[in-house]
């Protein structure tokens, strides 16, 4: 598998398929293995993009750069490496964070944004003491079974939700670096950037799960956005692309086919038939 140097880390990517580039990025303790169900089915249409974090996956566990700021930094040196002008950009949870960072700090570099089940863009919110130190101190000992156990206890579509997924998705939380476990999550509650929403113009798809308990805030967060459309999907929790990959996959082929169609585009279609109508 293909490695880069970027920004003095050594990160993983892979090119699927040929078309307009599209690059997905994913969220906290994840890797590319949360956006591949959806990943498998776009790379017939577009050249999908996958890439993993510093600390996750198969890229390098460095000793710092666990911060939004620089995933983003990290996404545009692989632009660079990949030598591309612009790019879709479409990051599922913390990835969505990250997807925030570069519509609104570098949008000469977007095509267009995609946000699956985005961290709020007023962060995660403080977190109770008593629960992130019982958090780390299963990573300390290595629990498997109290991970699992506790991913287990929130299974509710039994038809992808396997034991050897949520077998995998411990494996993984308990793989990631420190670094990434500990200050990636100091950033997303750190993030704050509701109030420049506004001058998010990038046209942007929001995916929402119904199931996921960040659906209040996206839809908060959704309604700031001025040139957006949403897609919420019924049977999908957090884990949208897993849950639902063809609904995704339908969601962002349409996105990319016909972009952001909101009311204010409506409206001003009916404002310029009402003008010719008068005209003739």
């Amino acid at each position: 598998m293909p490695h880069a140097r970027i920004n003095g880390a050594r990160l993983w990517y892979e090119v699927r398929g040929a078309g307009e580039p599209l690059l997905l990025h994913h969220g906290y303790t994840a890797s590319r293995v949360n956006w591949m169900p959806a990943a498998k089915l776009l790379e017939s249409r577009y050249q999908v993009i996958v890439m993993e974090g510093r600390g996750t996956g198969e890229s390098e566990h460095t000793e710092d750069g666990y911060s939004l700021e620089q995933y983003a930094e990290d996404v545009l040196g692989m632009l660079d490496h990949l030598r591309l002008d612009k790019v879709t950009f479409a990051g599922h949870s913390m990835g969505g964070g990250i997807g925030y960072l570069l519509g609104l700090n570098h949008a000469e570099r977007l095509e267009r944004l995609i946000l699956m089940a985005p961290i709020p863009a007023d962060g995660i919110g403080e977190i109770d003491p008593e629960t992130r130190e019982a958090r780390m101190e299963e990573r300390r000992r290595g629990d498997r079974d109290a991970v699992f156990a506790r991913y287990l206890a929130q299974r509710f579509r039994d038809d992808v939700e396997t034991d050897e997924w949520f077998e995998s998705r411990t494996e993984h939380i308990l793989g990631v670096s420190d670094g990434h476990f500990e200050q990636s999550v100091e950033s997303m509650r750190d993030l704050s950037v509701s109030h420049r929403l506004a001058e998010l113009t990038t046209p942007t798809l929001m995916i929402a799960g119904a199931v996921d308990g960040l659906l209040p805030a996206n839809l908060m967060d959704f309604l700031q956005l001025p040139n957006a459309t949403l897609e919420v999907l019924s049977r999908a929790g957090h884990e949208v692309a897993v849950h639902e990959p063809e609904a995704v996959a339908r969601a962002i082929e349409q996105f990319m086919t016909h972009g952001a169609v909101t009311p204010a585009h409506l409206a001003a279609q009916l404002e310029a038939s009402q003008r010719q109508s008068q005209a003739s």
